[in-house]
């Protein structure tokens, strides 16, 4: 079984080496995958100068450059993003408002650079909001050529109003490690299945 390979982009507000519950949870995505022959890494974004705009460099001191080329090089994009107000962080969506450049980018093939690559999602927070950032993530990377798994998200909502984190729990609630595995399993099959028949180029 030949090897994947996953980029996890923790959107956490928080700089390391603060503890992150976007990055707890994209790490027990990651261990997931590895289950199924898929290697990882996990980037929190805010401890790197990724400058805004839409375009796929935005100019000297911009490291979104090295950022794309690992999205370029995996098979399987995760977004894990906290819930702040009821919406995804604000990181997440300068993640997503520089995927945009990749509308107009294309393979050798002439067809969208994302074409053949996965996408998942993960949203931890202490109140709502849960399902409308994942509609919200997937709509978004599914315009950037991404495809999206079956069951392809997992979140974690605490008691609304109320003090803690995911990252306070002693254990993974059994329903959300449930949901990680099916997340990972499904992303794996799927990038797996699109290594072996792509899409077809649009001449076809």
């Amino acid at each position: 079984m030949a090897t994947l390979t996953a980029l996890a982009l923790t959107c956490s507000l928080k700089p390391s080496p603060a503890a992150s519950s976007s990055e707890l949870i994209a790490d027990q995505v990651l261990a997931e995958l590895r289950k199924h022959d898929v290697s990882g890494e996990s980037i929190r974004l805010v401890d790197i100068d990724v400058r805004p705009g839409v375009e796929t460099d935005m100019g000297e001191g911009d490291q979104w450059p090295q950022i794309r080329a690992k999205i370029h090089a995996a098979d399987i994009l995760l977004i894990s993003t906290p819930t702040w107000l009821g919406q995804m962080s604000s990181v997440a969506k300068r993640a997503l408002e520089r995927l945009d450049a990749e509308l107009s980018e294309t393979d050798e093939h002439g067809r969208p650079a994302m074409f053949d690559k996965v996408a998942v999602a993960a949203v931890v927070g202490n109140e709502d909001g849960a399902h409308a950032i994942v509609a919200s993530l997937f709509q978004a990377l599914d315009d950037c050529g991404f495809s999206i798994p079956t069951q392809g998200c997992t979140y974690w909502n605490g008691e609304a109003m109320t003090p803690g984190d995911y990252n306070d729990l002693d254990t993974v609630p059994d329903t959300v490690a449930s949901t990680n595995a099916t997340l990972a399993r499904n992303a794996a099959h799927l990038a797996r299945a699109l290594r072996d028949r792509p899409y077809p180029p649009e001449s076809d």
